[in-house]
């Protein structure tokens, strides 16, 4: 190994342990699955290490951010698989960015960079041309940049909302998809009728929850109804507890983490009608880490808070279950098990010709997002036009916000496949302490 290898080896595990040492401590178990699928590929482990991404960048280029840009409520950990359908509170269906655990308020560039390099690494392993990746990530950032500004300009040519009416191709057909799902499909998948009443079905990652449990569980539930729409009280039946089931966090961004499933009656008595509702210990975000700004830590009271106010801040009409409480001192983030829930897969997208479209989509998605929580909105923590903010810091330097990030994908792109390397010795090499 080169002494800069040897170097870099050190950096992720010194980066690795301050992110997850204290989850791995508690749930050593959890972190070894989630570093085994880490393991898997390239893209796989950067879409795990948001950590080591901005212990990179918050020394990295600072083109286009002042004052202004560098406070953006931003996604947090936008790779190009955080995209899917959601069911808006006026009952329609958008195609929009999704998972908020990571989500901060800081420089409007390091969302897109995220973006731009995650293109790069599906490019390549889809064995596309350095010439053909930049013209993807070209098509992302011309798209941003021009729905950003009609949104700047309040023009009726925006986009908007990427919906059933505005959008075609495979972004269309991931919203029908997401049409065709149904709350009885979702519910026998994760419940049973016993007596007449319904119950979760227990294995398959879901556990019982005993009544010392259930009672912490059903006083948090209660706090969480607190921070709900008003509207979501004028219907007590559908807020009444059938059943509780634990979760463990198994997946790459939630290892760890304990999460309980709330059974709730639903909107009448009919078996049919049920809801279920997740409440989730949340994080903290990676890129907080990085960033030293007392006004934005004060503005949250924990970090369930803080995931529920960044969805509300990011999404236009956000679920109306989305809300927070504590369990046990700790922030909990909370929102429903959505049956409409459906993601965009890359795996059918091989050609450049297909990428394309979708990506420009996306760019027009990242704009609207950037553009949601500002001085427009009912969030205090960005209180001016984040729009007119990043439209003015751009200018008319197209050809240098669009070489930022083509650059930044390249590089970076590059950095991750020799990191990805070096994390499979590792972890294969027991470096790092994950076995219980």
């Amino acid at each position: 190994m080169t002494a800069n290898a040897a170097e870099r080896t050190e950096h992720i595990i010194d980066v690795f342990l301050t992110e997850f040492g204290e989850l791995m401590k508690a749930d050593p178990n959890a972190f070894h699955r989630k570093f085994r699928k880490m393991a898997a590929s390239p893209f796989a482990f950067y879409r795990g290490s948001a950590c080591l991404f901005y212990s990179d960048v918050k020394n990295d280029d600072s083109t286009f951010l002042d004052e202004k840009t560098s406070r953006v409520w931003m996604h947090g950990d936008l790779h190009a698989e955080n995209f899917g359908t959601y069911m808006n509170a006026n009952g329609v269906l958008v195609f929009n960015v999704n998972d908020f655990d990571e989500a901060y308020v800081g420089p409007f560039t390091w969302d897109l960079k995220r973006f731009a390099a995650s293109v790069a690494l599906i490019g390549y392993a889809k064995a596309l041309s350095d010439d053909d990746i930049t013209q993807l990530v070209t098509a992302f950032a011309r798209s941003y940049l021009a729905e950003l500004r009609l949104i700047a300009a309040h023009g009726d040519d925006a986009i908007g909302e990427l919906t059933l009416d505005t959008s075609d191709g495979e972004l269309r057909g991931v919203l029908q998809k997401a049409r065709l799902g149904s709350r009885l499909h979702l519910l026998n998948k994760q419940t049973e009728i016993v007596d007449y009443e319904r119950k979760f079905m227990l294995g398959g990652g879901a556990y019982p929850v005993d009544e010392a449990q259930r009672a912490k569980v059903r006083d948090a539930f209660a706090q969480y109804l607190t921070t709900l729409p008003a509207s979501r009280h004028q219907r007590p039946t559908e807020l009444q507890i059938k059943d509780f089931a634990l979760r463990k966090g198994v997946g790459i961004g939630s290892a760890g983490l304990p999460s309980y499933n709330v059974l709730l009656e639903g909107n009448s008595q009919a078996l049919e009608n049920d809801i279920i509702v997740y409440m989730k210990q949340a994080q903290v975000p990676a890129v907080s880490r990085v960033i030293d700004d007392e006004r934005i830590t004060k503005y949250f009271r924990h970090q369930g808070h803080r995931t529920a106010e960044s969805q509300h801040a990011l999404q236009s009409y956000a679920d109306p279950w989305c809300g927070y409480t504590e369990l046990d001192g700790v922030g909990q983030f909370c929102a429903e098990v959505s049956p409409y829930a459906a993601d965009l897969d890359w795996s059918n997208l091989d050609e450049p010709e297909e990428m394309a479209p979708v990506v420009a989509y996306l760019g027009r998605a990242v704009a609207r997002m950037h553009s949601v929580a500002d001085d427009d909105s009912e969030h205090g923590l960005v209180n001016y036009s984040t729009e007119d903010a990043i439209a003015a810091a751009i200018g008319d330097d197209d050809a240098g916000f669009t070489s930022l990030l083509v650059d930044f994908a390249h590089r970076y792109g590059q950095r991750a496949r020799a990191d990805h390397q070096l994390f499979v010795d590792l972890f294969r090499n027991d470096r790092l302490p994950t076995e219980g």
